[in-house]
């Protein structure tokens, strides 16, 4: 298995000419790192259930979340790796405004996260290489509307359909932009220096009035980042989804789901040269929201994943505030 890598790495190498300053054993290193960080970038494979659960027209919703990552990166299991792991803490302030669109219930999401983290990788020749980056993240919007089974409401409307639950599907779109921050002369940075959007259908079928089944398929789009690591090209494939979530609900806001998703695709592509870095990762979970007060509820959420098919693992904490009003 490591006869194979060592043809891959040297040719990822030499995309970067300030490689060749480096240590062959360090110069390999670096790409695996830089692979491993940028191609998970989409980062996202968000698991979010509810996602097309509708409120009554003119619902405003606050959040702020706090994020924990740890666990093991690895671009390929071959790779001469012994060890690769992340720890982030990330933050996100979203904002949500429930609106009328052709007649239909649409949500108008906007969020602004910042991260703060530790990624380092192993060797067995030149020994632990880590890199810390933090700053404001990528700002994103999101575009939600419901096609079939919730017109636009009112609270009245709404209650009635919370007492009797009716399939319901849905589409959005999230467009990603390069507002992060970026330094061209570093392999990882907090921005990922390019537009991205998400195109994604969902539906929710109920299978008894306190009981949904919810499922999504979506898509990632990349624009091309022009000054990956000094002024170099850095193209990436489409990432395909797919997500499942059971959710149980229990009164009015309170609720809790198990979740899934899976998803492959987004090979890169440095200066024409074709990189070994396919995801096909998946993740199960859990999810619960707990409301507290009139228009308050705390959101917990705990992620494990499994990267490209590998023995490595992952974990994801999050907890979230919400404020309805």
């Amino acid at each position: 298995m490591a006869e194979p890598a060592r043809k891959k790495l040297p040719a990822i190498a030499r995309v970067v000419p300030a490689f060749h300053n480096l240590p062959m054993t360090v110069r390999r290193l670096l790409a695996i790192l830089a692979a491993a960080l940028l191609s998970s970038t989409a980062s996202a494979q968000e698991v979010t259930p509810r996602a097309y659960w509708p409120a009554p027209k003119g619902t405003q919703v606050l959040s702020l979340g706090v994020a924990y990552t740890d666990g093991d990166i690895v671009p390929d299991p071959s790779l001469p790796i012994v060890g690769f792991d992340s720890d982030i803490t990330s933050a996100v302030v979203g904002y949500l405004r429930t609106i009328e669109l052709f007649g239909r219930t649409a949500n108008v999401i906007v969020e602004v996260p910042y991260a703060n983290g530790t990624t380092g990788a192993e060797n067995l020749d030149v020994g632990r290489i880590e890199r810390d980056y933090k700053g404001v993240g990528d700002i994103s919007t999101t575009l939600q509307i419901n096609l079939m089974g919730a017109p636009s409401m009112d609270a009245a409307g709404f209650a009635a359909l919370r007492e009797n639950p009716r399939p319901i599907v849905g589409a959005s779109i999230k467009v990603v932009a390069p507002t992060g921050k970026y330094n061209e002369n570093r392999i990882i940075n907090v921005g990922a220096n390019r537009w991205a959007a998400k195109a994604e259908v969902g539906a929710m079928i109920p299978l008894t009035p306190k009981w949904l089944l919810e499922l999504e398929s979506g898509v990632w789009f990349f624009e091309d980042n022009d000054d990956f690591f000094r002024g170099f090209n850095r193209q990436q494939d489409p990432i395909y989804s797919v997500s499942a979530h059971l959710v149980r609900r229990f009164s009015p806001g309170f609720w809790v789901s198990l979740d899934a998703t899976g998803y492959r695709g987004g090979r890169t592509t440095l200066e024409n040269r074709r990189l070994d870095d396919l995801q096909r990762d998946s993740k199960v979970g859990l999810t619960g929201v707990f409301p507290f007060a009139k228009g308050k509820a705390v959101r917990v959420s705990y992620t494990m994943g499994s990267v490209n098919d590998s023995d490595e693992r992952f974990s994801i904490y999050t907890l979230s505030y919400q404020h309805l009003f």
